[in-house]
């Protein structure tokens, strides 16, 4: 198991030198930090972390229950929604932190000190507010380490486990995948759409809700008007 101490000194080679200089503490693997390539680039101070702690998680042979840590993290973020606000308070207190810290290891069941030391860390670097970022970078990472194709299916009302199984299994034969990638389908209720259903893939998009074709239609009607 990886010292927490060096996980914080040798971020400083993954960590762009003017963020290492605001920063009085980092977080990383270790330091040869070079010899876990990431499968994806992330962007941004979240997604530093997150490859971070990827990268730690690989070094400590961890990565199968820091992803379910980090997967529980998001869920908590995702039914609080009071928590991000807490979390970027400006106020907090080091006591604060310190308690917020354990809370959200107790909430989130971890048990590794990959991920504690993690979350310590961000508490001491004032970026607790980063959190809800990292977990969705940290989950892009992890689906891209395991071959995995996100796809979300909006619909104006949930979908039964039938229905997204048969869409998951056309989508599957399509051209949308790539050769030996699966699929990762989620579900997400927007009743705004109307009816139908909006199909993201990756990158792509396939807009097949009313709305979409009640907005082309009004768009034509004007056009022509």
């Amino acid at each position: 198991m990886l010292s927490r101490q060096a996980l914080l000194r040798s971020m400083r080679a993954a960590v762009p030198q003017r963020i290492a200089i605001n920063q009085t503490r980092t977080y990383a693997a270790a330091a040869a930090t070079e010899s876990v390539k990431p499968p994806v680039a992330l962007f941004g101070l979240d997604g530093t972390y997150a490859t971070a702690l990827y990268t730690a998680a690989v070094k400590t042979s961890s990565l199968d229950p820091t992803a379910k840590s980090i997967a529980s993290l998001a869920s908590l973020v995702e039914k609080d929604p009071k928590l991000a606000t807490i979390l970027a308070a400006p106020t907090l207190s080091a006591a604060d932190k310190s308690a917020i810290v354990a809370e959200l290891v107790k909430a989130a069941g971890i048990q590794g000190e990959t991920v504690k030391n993690f979350l310590s860390t961000l508490a001491e670097n004032n970026r607790l507010g980063l959190l809800p970022g990292v977990v969705t970078k940290f989950g892009e990472l992890i689906s891209a380490a395991r071959g995995e194709v996100e796809m979300t299916v909006t619909s104006a009302q949930g979908l039964d486990n039938k229905t997204l199984s048969r869409l998951e299994a056309a989508v599957a034969k399509s051209a949308y995948v790539g050769a030996g990638k699966k699929l990762k389908v989620t579900n997400k209720v927007n009743p705004d759409i109307v009816g139908g259903l909006v199909v993201e893939i990756g990158d792509r998009t396939i807009d097949l809700s009313v709305s979409s074709k009640l907005a082309k239609m009004n768009k034509l009607l004007n056009d022509t008007l």
